[in-house]
């Protein structure tokens, strides 16, 4: 007897997923791509890792800021209409600096990193114009349901921007700490939310997201992620504008991030995450055996003000229109 054939990804939200989304911030769509655009991704991935050129490459390194600095070099900041590579921390040995006296001359050797793991082992992620410049992430990307999924949430005029695929490699893949996208994508009044696919399980071992339900009507965006006015780099400065998307109705108020209570979001490949542009969401390091891939870009309403400071701007000709898709 033929196995009964699986359920065409959705085109819409129900009701009952779009009140669930406004009331916890986030939303599990399991099923959402298909078997076959998942695997066409993850093609298309392991192509990426596999050919771009080592040679040529800075050796920019991803931080999520625990250990370092949040990234902020030219390679990072220009990769806005570009598919670039960023290299976990963890990949590189470094040697210890060196001193020697040579015909009565203190001669130092500075430190130098040194990948451990092969390049397509090291890469925390891949951005941040996938969904323009690779077929298979655009056509993944300007989809039905991710249109409708705009429409429903109220957007006038959705954008598309900052696309990576996030790599979580095994052993090294780095913890992320709590964090809201619109930190980092900042509109006045925030607006920004995340379209997250697992391309691969998304397990407690590998490091699966974990969620502050029903954070993001409790904690506003206090700063925002942008360019330093003097000198290149980035740096985080206080929200001057709006702190709560539009519309949104706060109830109560947390006082930074230490006494949120997380939600564990284990998922299986194919599986669309909803992430509001406010709420808390976190990762462990993925110490297993097993990577973690996703996708996942980003939306904010083009109608409302993106200005200059941002860390990403926009390509010429602007970001891209989700509705003329």
């Amino acid at each position: 007897m033929a196995s009964p054939s699986p359920n065409p990804p959705p085109t819409r939200l129900t009701p009952e997923q779009l009140s669930t989304f406004h009331q916890d911030g986030y939303l599990i769509i399991p099923s959402a791509l298909s078997p076959s655009t998942v695997s066409a991704l993850l093609t298309e991935t392991h192509h990426l890792l596999t050919s771009f050129p080592l040679s040529e490459h800075p050796l920019t390194t991803f931080s999520t800021g625990e250990t370092a600095p949040h990234v902020g070099d030219d390679y990072f900041l220009t990769s806005g209409d570009k598919v670039r590579f960023f290299f976990e921390e963890d990949a590189f040995s470094t040697t210890p600096t060196t001193s020697t006296i040579i015909a009565g001359q203190q001669q130092v050797e500075k430190p130098q990193r040194q990948l451990t793991k092969p390049k397509h082992r090291a890469i925390n992620k891949i951005g941040h114009y996938l969904h323009e410049l690779s077929p298979p992430f655009h056509q993944a990307t300007f989809t039905p349901l991710h249109v409708s999924i705009a429409e429903q949430l109220g957007f006038r005029d959705p954008r598309v921007l900052q696309s990576m695929v996030i790599c979580k490699q095994p052993e090294i893949g780095a913890r992320v700490l709590p964090h809201q996208d619109s930190t980092f994508l900042y509109t006045d009044p925030p607006s920004a939310v995340g379209f997250w696919i697992a391309l691969e399980d998304a397990t407690v071992q590998n490091g699966c997201l974990s969620f502050a339900k029903g954070s993001h009507r409790r904690t506003p965006v206090k700063e925002r992620f942008v360019r330093k006015v003097t000198g290149p780099g980035t740096e985080f400065v206080e929200v001057e504008g709006s702190r709560w998307a539009g519309g949104l109705e706060p109830e109560g108020l947390v006082d930074g991030v230490e006494g949120a209570e997380y939600e564990l979001g284990e998922v299986e490949a194919g599986t669309l995450v909803l992430i509001h542009g406010n709420l808390l969401h976190k990762s462990e390091k993925n110490l297993s055996s097993k990577s973690r891939f996703i996708y996942t870009f980003h939306m904010v309403e083009g109608q409302n003000e993106y200005d200059s400071r941002n860390w990403l701007q926009p390509p010429d000709g602007g970001f891209s229109r989700l509705f003329d898709a």
